[in-house]
């Protein structure tokens, strides 16, 4: 949606931040201010810089058809996903949204399905579509094709992918952490994890937050205990049918995401069992499904509107000329539901 101007209320005013309030607040002249949100090279880069600041914290977005015409800019936002209809992503796709309409911009939305070359293919589509800037929630790309994201004109800009050079994520070894203290405080010892191939680095990185947390309290890590799956509902069924079949079946288990925790809840009821009196389950992400699940789902929440929102800020900065080189790590926290409890002697 183009609109003609977004209205932000500053200090109080009644009245949209005008160039007259920026040039005001800079110290300069309003044709100063003028040139400066133009790019023209009639104005030291510094100072041109400056202004642009100022005017982006005073929340000043001139109407998308004059911007576009004066500096080339489209007020789009590309996005790139698996599946939209996906909890999390839908969620994340929510937040940047919400973020990126704050900022007078429009989202144009990509979906490439679980395949990394249709992922690359949805980016030069949305290039052709004259996109400011790119982010992809959940990336699939290759490492050996990361330095291509950089080289392509555009801001792109990765979540929860920290090679990258321009990337915002979750801390998941301490989300992982968090969530198998929670376990082992409530007396359990037996804990498996179900991890997730979709998404390789998180699922390392989570992983490992796992065997540290058992390692800190002493429980020695059962390789028969960690299992991986697809990291979709079906893999978290599969993988707990395969957990429930052991001679000595886990008492609790952390799942890489809340699909593979639904899936693992699917298990537990089929097999004849009950969460949390036979089987404590925490999930990871926070997604709307959680609290939907039966029961509600303890999970570790990511921060998805600071996520959102770090990721638009990294993307201005560089459209701006900033040096916005950025591996941004964000802290979450487990929220605790009804499907974990006191692990029975």
């Amino acid at each position: 949606m183009i609109q003609a101007l977004v209205s932000i209320r500053v200090w109080g005013n009644d009245m949209p931040t005008s160039m007259k309030d920026i040039a005001r607040v800079a110290g300069v002249t309003e044709s100063t201010v003028s040139r400066a949100l133009a790019n023209s090279p009639r104005v030291n880069a510094d100072t041109s810089m400056r202004i642009r600041r100022i005017a982006r914290e005073m929340g000043y977005v001139p109407s998308a058809i004059a911007r576009g015409l004066a500096t080339r800019r489209t007020s789009t936002l590309g996005v790139v996903v698996m599946e939209p209809f996906e909890a999390f992503t839908a969620d994340m796709v929510n937040a940047i949204n919400r973020t990126a309409s704050d900022h007078g911009y429009s989202v144009i939305l990509s979906v490439c399905g679980p395949d990394p070359e249709r992922e690359m293919n949805a980016i030069r589509l949305l290039l052709e579509q004259r996109v400011d800037a790119i982010v992809v929630p959940d990336p699939l790309v290759a490492d050996s094709s990361l330095p291509q994201l950089q080289q392509i004109g555009v801001p792109v800009i990765l979540l929860n992918r920290g090679a990258y050079t321009f990337s915002v994520g979750t801390d998941n070894l301490d989300g992982a952490r968090q969530a198998v203290e929670h376990l082992l405080e409530l007396a359990h010892r037996r804990i498996a994890y179900i991890g997730g191939t979709r998404s390789p680095d998180e699922n390392t990185q989570r992983q490992e937050g796992y065997l540290r947390a058992m390692s800190a309290w002493g429980v020695p890590a059962d390789p028969s205990l960690l299992v991986v799956g697809d990291g979709w509902p079906a893999g978290g069924k599969s993988c707990m049918e395969q957990l429930l079949a052991l001679d000595e079946r886990p008492t609790a288990v952390f799942c890489f995401n809340d699909l593979v925790a639904s899936g693992a809840l699917q298990a537990i009821h089929n097999a004849g069992l009950r969460v949390p009196q036979d089987i404590s389950v925490v999930g990871f992400d926070d997604s709307s499904l959680a609290p939907c699940l039966v029961p509600p789902l303890t999970t570790f929440a990511q921060p998805k509107e600071t996520m959102a929102r770090m990721a638009l800020r990294i993307a201005l900065d560089l459209l701006d000329g900033y040096d916005a080189s950025a591996r941004i790590i964000l802290s979450g926290k487990l929220i605790v539901r009804e499907s974990t409890t006191r692990c029975s002697p």
